[in-house]
């Protein structure tokens, strides 16, 4: 367990980690293999606990949640609204239980909890009903589950009618799991493309706003997102019809699209099972980001923001940095 919640927090009541946010070694130079297998398969690291975790639940998915490619030869109503409502109830259980440990038990406290501000009820003026987490709700399930289940309805729709390259896992095995063990990976690159576009500043006042709204966010605000960023966003899974795949590939690619997001959101570095015994959960950089707003637009996994020079690691160096930047940016002719 890393410092205590007291000796973490800033005068300004802010917890952070102890240690500056670092590249992951699989990026770093000169390649240290021992490290990267660390990172690869050790606790926590890329696989565990998480990775694997939503894995397991799109392995599920598939074999029992998914009906027969047979079936989705043809648009049909009844397929469709399986898919629907099995997205539907996934992402309410998932989002959920995040949310109602963390910030309706507040089973830990503020311990380990970036901002010690908690959302208010009837509030907050500025969000949709006066309230954080009803307008956050609000956009994941009218706006974010309709467009994933597009996506996905699309897409194995596709793979039913041969319309895109089809591999077959008994046939090609370990293709096929290295390239599920990349797609976060993936997602990471594009969802930096992403979110570099909808910073472009029309784009920001008129659809990335929504998601900003939540400078101090909670797990339902990982999905808050204007529809036309739901569809830049999950457009992810695209990679799916020109890259040989499988089914599985696109439902774990978008299933990780839904379900990472509410982690990475929850306001949170660890969830605390016991006095002695925690689990990573936050994404301090991402927080930093919903902070800040002009840096780490993607997380620590690819090095696009250190190579463009948006990395900020958390220390006072890399603030000074990025103001320093924003300050000669806005100093350019016109």
């Amino acid at each position: 367990m890393s410092q205590s919640n007291e000796t973490a927090r800033e005068q300004r009541g802010e917890w952070k980690p102890s240690s500056a946010i670092r590249p992951v070694p699989l990026f770093a130079w000169p390649v240290r293999p021992l490290a990267v297998l660390t990172w690869l398969f050790g606790y926590p690291g890329y696989l565990l606990p998480w990775t694997a975790f939503y894995a397991a639940i799109s392995l599920a998915t598939w074999a029992y949640l998914t009906p027969p490619m047979s079936m989705m030869r043809a648009f049909s109503l009844d397929w469709v609204a399986l898919i629907f409502a099995r997205n539907l109830v996934l992402i309410v259980l998932i989002v959920s239980a995040w949310h109602l440990r963390l910030y309706v038990r507040r089973a830990q406290g503020d311990q380990y909890k970036y901002n010690r501000r908690w959302p208010k009820k009837g509030e907050s003026p500025n969000f949709l009903f006066k309230d954080q987490v009803r307008e956050n709700f609000f956009w994941t399930l009218l706006s974010a589950v309709p467009i994933w289940t597009a996506y996905e309805v699309l897409t194995l729709w596709a793979f039913a009618n041969d319309f895109i390259p089809c591999v077959d896992w008994r046939v090609h095995p370990v293709y096929c799991t290295l390239l599920m063990v990349a797609i976060p990976i993936i997602h990471e690159f594009h969802f930096y493309w992403v979110h570099r576009l909808i910073h472009w500043p029309p784009l920001y006042r008129t659809v990335h706003y929504l998601h900003h709204k939540n400078v101090n966010p909670v797990p339902w605000s990982g999905l808050s997102m204007h529809p036309i960023e739901h569809l830049l966003y999950f457009s992810g899974v695209l990679i799916h019809w020109v890259l040989p795949s499988h089914p599985l590939h696109a439902l774990f690619h978008l299933q990780a699209l839904a379900f990472f997001p509410a982690q990475g959101h929850s306001g949170f570095e660890q969830v605390l099972v016991n006095d002695k015994v925690s689990i990573p959960t936050g994404d301090y950089g991402h927080y930093l980001h919903h902070k800040l707003f002009e840096c780490n637009y993607c997380n620590e996994l690819v090095p696009l923001d250190k190579l463009f020079g948006t990395f900020h690691d958390g220390s006072k160096e890399a603030e000074e940095a990025m103001y320093k930047r924003l300050r000669a940016r806005r100093q350019r002719p016109a």
